[in-house]
């Protein structure tokens, strides 16, 4: 299937994106017949020496079209708005059980990681038909992970995670584009995707090099660092537990509720004493400066990993 760009549409994301750009295009191409209607039928009629009327039009009738015009362009801004939002945020809800990969950019090159370990430079393998889940940093600057056959594009900032959600229904490869300016060589960080039958995927990804997954290697962090010193459930230092707390609202001593997303988790290590779990004293040190964010994406992955009856 071509997308409204002549670009195939490879993903459950692109039907979506497509059907907002055509409506959008069909509008503007409303308004500007309509407009060069106007203009064309104003300009035979009030030609010079034509017999039609030239006085003031009364004031209401000045006031009503004014109003109408102001009216109509508000809402038709509001709709659009409304249905892009509702439509991109729709795509970016959570969802269960999703294969979650690690997109890393730096100057010029894409380094993807797998759930098992098994590494990739300027490619990214994908099952057709399964749920994605790409959470993504910068080493350096900023970048910009941009798939035009799949419609979908997201900075990649230094310091921080961002990620894309996405299904793969066509299997192929398909570009992949850093969308912003990252520097003289920007042009050439360029790689490209993957997508498989996931018989002919789950071969290839066990053949390849594999390695500690990440949260695996997070865990190795979280003990070196004396975290599960203080976070074993049986630890005589009273800190959370932190089996099973992603994802699950946390309530801080200011009474404020917060869910306990990458960004809490990111923001517990490196600033601990910004949201005190309620019940708890602000006895935790902040490891800002001492991990990096690389080691730092690897405690999050292993607080996330963790499971009601696991342990630290």
């Amino acid at each position: 299937m071509r997308g409204v760009l002549t670009l195939p549409a490879a993903s459950e994301q692109a039907g979506v994106v497509d059907s907002i750009v055509l409506g959008l295009l069909v509008i503007s191409i409303l308004i500007v017949l309509l407009v060069t209607a106007l203009i064309v039928g104003f300009s035979v009629r009030y030609r010079r020496g034509s017999p039609a009327p030239r006085g003031p039009l009364p004031s209401f009738a000045r006031r009503d079209l004014e109003m109408s015009y102001v009216a109509g362009t508000a809402l038709m801004a509001l709709f659009l708005f409304i249905w892009a939002a509702v439509t991109l945020v729709s795509l970016g809800q959570p969802v269960r059980n999703a294969v979650e990969i690690h997109v890393e950019a730096k100057q010029w090159m894409w380094k993807t990681r797998h759930p098992n370990g098994a590494r990739e430079i300027n490619e990214l393998h994908l099952p057709v038909g399964e749920d994605i889940r790409l959470v993504m940093t910068s080493q350096d600057v900023i970048h910009s992970f941009f798939v035009p056959a799949f419609r979908v594009k997201m900075d990649v900032l230094p310091g921080r995670f961002t990620e894309i959600r996405l299904r793969a229904i066509q299997t192929g490869d398909f570009v992949l584009r850093c969308a912003e300016y990252c520097g003289t060589l920007h042009a050439r960080m360029t790689g490209r995707v993957v997508v498989m039958d996931p018989g002919p995927f789950a071969r290839w990804l066990a053949a390849q090099p594999q390695a500690d997954d990440i949260a695996k290697e997070g865990e190795a962090l979280f003990v070196g660092f004396g975290c599960a010193g203080c976070h074993t459930p049986g630890s005589s230092v009273h800190a959370p537990d932190l089996r099973g707390i992603y994802g699950r609202p946390v309530h801080l001593s200011d009474t404020r509720v917060v869910q306990a997303d990458e960004a809490y988790i990111r923001d517990s290590i490196l600033q601990p004493r910004h949201d005190i779990v309620a019940g708890y004293a602000p006895i935790m040190p902040s490891f800002s400066g001492l991990v990096s964010d690389a080691d730092l994406e690897r405690l999050v992955a292993y607080v996330r990993s963790l499971r009601e009856g696991s342990g630290p």
